[in-house]
């Protein structure tokens, strides 16, 4: 077989099956109400009638219990069962008047060992000609009805009877025999199934056909009810599938009652979907803050490295001739450098901040201490503009968190007014006790921050999410957005302050440790 043939074997054999079209939920629910109303009504059926049978069994045998006792008390003639000594033509014709009396009953005269001895009718009709004798004697001593007895008849049904003992004779050691009754004979079981089970059962399968229909019509109605609200949860599911499920609009979803599963459920798949919906417009909005991230990357890195690019090109040249010119080009690539290298090192120390949410190194240390070491190491490097320590000293400020983290970040701060402050105007650091945190206010007489900028920082909404674009293309704001994040994993804050006097005032708000 070649490639081809056996590819489309495989498909073949691979081909999904045509689902076969299935019941609504509602409809398979009414078909096992049916089916369970069939099978209880049967079952109420069998029960029924042979509770009926055993009653109506019950009360003719206790209704003729002394039949046989009374026939022969009245009519001691057929307890003669010697034939040398009785009447047989009139025991004869005592027994053909008992059966036309009630053609119902079936007369028998048993011998003491309950072997028939006469019977009025065809006498090929006796099948059975021993009858037991141990339900006659349970009869005869009063045991609880109803009681069944031999058919003589062979039709191996046991038969209600009545039964009486003739009286003993004088000189004999064993009774005479017994006079057995069957009361529900086989002609009278032919009548009433001809007559009276035959009208019973008509009528009760008129009955319970309409009850049936009542209850099935009553319990599709119900079931429908309450299975609505899976067909419409099930409808939402399905559009939610094709991604076309609608947004619930607030206030028109009302929370569940107590106790209804179902209402729940649609409560639930509606929260669910909404959070899968949120979170993947949060995601998009990830995806395309880091695409912006990496193309503003990008942009801020290839400026310096293209100036920096051209400065070696030029060092390497012969262009150079004139003097001095080689340390201006060589301080240029110096500064290009320094850019180059302070943007990656934030960008690293930004992403390592980001990856985490706990302090991988807790100390306790003066924070008071720290911030006039900061400032001195600034003083000490000089430059315009000069950085100032500036308000009363607030006394032993300790702080419990990650000593390089915080340095950072006041740096940052620092720097940052630095290079916004214009001319000798100095930048102030200030630090306070308010409650239990200690504020570090760090104040430049620059042009303020933009306006996104501050709003950001007033809600206290992260610097890098999404990124802060400069007008002039690339990213702004990692310094600040270090700060942030630090004073963040410190349980603090980064927020602006009011500057009547122009500028940016920026306070760092950081928990103080507990004392010990």
């Amino acid at each position: 077989m070649s490639s081809g043939n056996k590819v489309t074997a495989h498909s073949a054999r691979r081909s999904p099956r045509p689902q076969r079209s299935r019941r609504s939920f509602s409809s398979r629910l009414t078909l096992t109400l049916a089916l369970l109303l069939l099978a209880y009504g049967a079952l109420v059926g069998v029960l029924g009638w042979h509770v009926a049978a055993e009653d109506e069994q019950e009360s003719l045998q206790r209704l003729s219990h002394g039949l046989a006792r009374h026939i022969v008390e009245h009519w001691p003639e057929i307890t003669l069962a010697d034939r040398d000594q009785a009447d047989r033509a009139a025991r004869d014709e005592l027994l053909s008047m008992l059966m036309v009396v009630n053609p119902g009953i079936q007369v028998y005269v048993l011998d003491a060992d309950g072997r028939v001895q006469a019977y009025i009718g065809d006498p090929g009709m006796v099948q059975q000609e021993q009858v037991d004798l141990r339900p006659v004697r349970a009869f005869l001593a009063g045991a609880a009805l109803p009681l069944r007895g031999s058919d003589p008849m062979g039709s191996g049904i046991p038969r209600i009877f009545s039964a009486a003992m003739f009286p003993p004779r004088a000189g004999d050691a064993r009774p005479p025999g017994y006079l057995y009754v069957v009361l529900d004979g086989q002609a009278r079981e032919a009548v009433a199934g001809q007559l009276s089970h035959h009208r019973v059962w008509q009528s009760t399968a008129l009955v319970a056909g309409l009850g049936l229909l009542v209850t099935l019509a009553v319990g599709a109605f119900a079931l429908r009810r309450l299975t609505q609200p899976l067909h419409r949860l099930a409808r939402r599911m399905r559009d939610y599938s094709v991604r076309t499920l609608q947004v619930v609009e607030p206030g028109r979803s009302s929370p569940p009652s107590a106790g209804d599963e179902v209402l729940a459920i649609g409560t639930a798949f509606d929260e669910m979907t909404q959070r899968i919906e949120s979170q993947a417009a949060r995601e998009q909005q990830q995806a395309s803050a880091h695409r912006e991230t990496m193309a503003s990357v990008a942009h801020d890195l290839r400026t310096p490295l293209t100036a920096l690019h051209g400065h070696l090109e030029a060092m390497a040249g012969k262009t150079l001739a004139e003097p001095g010119q080689r340390e201006r080009v060589l301080a240029a690539a110096l500064a290009q450098s320094d850019k180059v290298r302070r943007l990656s090192q934030q960008l690293f120390e930004l992403a390592a901040l980001q990856s985490t949410d706990q302090l991988l190194h807790r100390e306790r240390f003066r924070l008071d201490e720290l911030v006039t070491d900061a400032v001195q190491k600034f003083e000490v490097n000089g430059g315009p503009p000069p950085v100032t320590l500036h308000g009363a000293p607030p006394g032993s400020l300790e702080l419990d968190g990650d000593l390089q983290l915080i340095e950072r970040a006041l740096t940052n701060l620092i720097d940052n007014a630095m290079r916004h402050a214009p001319g000798a105007t100095p930048v102030r650091v200030s630090v306070s006790q308010e409650g239990g945190q200690a504020r570090i206010t760090v104040e430049d007489a620059g042009g303020g921050l933009p306006e996104e900028l501050l709003l950001r920082l007033e809600h206290g909404q992260s610097l890098r999410d999404p990124p802060l674009r400069r007008s002039s293309g690339g990213i702004g704001g990692l310094g600040l957005a270090i700060a942030q994040r630090v004073a963040t994993l410190h349980g603090g804050s980064l927020r602006p302050l009011p500057s009547p006097n122009g500028g940016t005032r920026l306070c760092l708000a950081l928990p103080l440790a507990q004392a010990i």
